[in-house]
């Protein structure tokens, strides 16, 4: 039995990436961590998994014990084993992800989070651990879901422009869409109905609202699809 010892003296943890969508803006949830390691440094919400406990129970509890955060759906994007990832030995990390309007959580830190607050993704340097990296896997995730399934039913508010979906589009996809491709693209897919209504006391040109077709939206999650329109320039680095 000896022979295995080696093989059973690892750890394993979990680090959740929130993504959030705050006026026209791509944000990530992060903690400053209150103890060591990285002592001070902003990481990701993540920590060690208990050993009866299965990882999606995990990443539940972790969330809500650092940030308040909870009723979140995760869903997992990669495990990350490099050897020396972790300063105090083998950690195994599971990345889940999630994109949410920040306007509906308020964040609490407690535990080993010192602070929690939301960071742009464009303006973010280094992270405590291989965070950086982990976090670059799960935005490069969020690219190709928004590419095959819809965004915005839970995000943007229930009567909405077509240039405030596209300022969605591309903030997750980090580039600029050409506009008159994009509202061809998505007026053809048949996924808003037009409420025959105009925005009201804006400074500028008022723009005709819409709104989801849930059914639509639903299948559409359910089946997928292929979004692809014009890009201009990239955003984010």
């Amino acid at each position: 039995m000896a022979v295995f010892d080696k093989f059973f003296q690892s750890a394993f943890s979990v680090d959740n990436v929130i993504f959030g969508f705050d006026e026209g803006d791509l944000k990530v949830l992060l903690i400053k961590r209150g103890e060591s390691p990285f002592e001070g440094s902003w990481a990701l919400p993540g920590d060690l998994v208990y050993p009866t406990e299965d990882l999606d129970t995990a990443a539940v509890r972790i969330l809500e014990e650092l940030t308040s955060l909870k009723n979140v759906y995760l869903e997992q994007v990669k495990t990350f084993g490099g050897v020396d990832r972790h300063p105090l030995g083998r950690v195994i990390t599971i990345a889940y992800y999630s994109l949410v309007k920040i306007s509906d959580y308020k964040l609490r830190p407690s535990s080993f989070a010192a602070k929690a607050s939301w960071h742009s993704v464009a303006s973010i340097d280094q992270l405590a651990f291989d965070h950086s990296e982990i976090l670059t896997a799960c935005v490069e995730r969020l690219k190709q879901s928004v590419r095959q399934r819809p965004v915005g039913f839970q995000l943007l508010p229930p009567k909405f422009t077509l240039t405030e979906l596209q300022h969605l589009y591309e903030a997750i996809l980090d580039t600029e869409l050409d506009k008159r491709n994009f509202r061809k693209k998505i007026l053809s897919m048949n996924l808003l109905v037009d409420l025959d209504q105009i925005q009201e006391g804006v400074a500028h040109r008022p723009a005709k609202l819409y709104k989801f077709d849930t059914l639509k939206y639903q299948e559409f999650l359910a089946k997928g699809y292929v979004f692809e329109v014009s890009e201009s320039k990239t955003k984010y680095k």
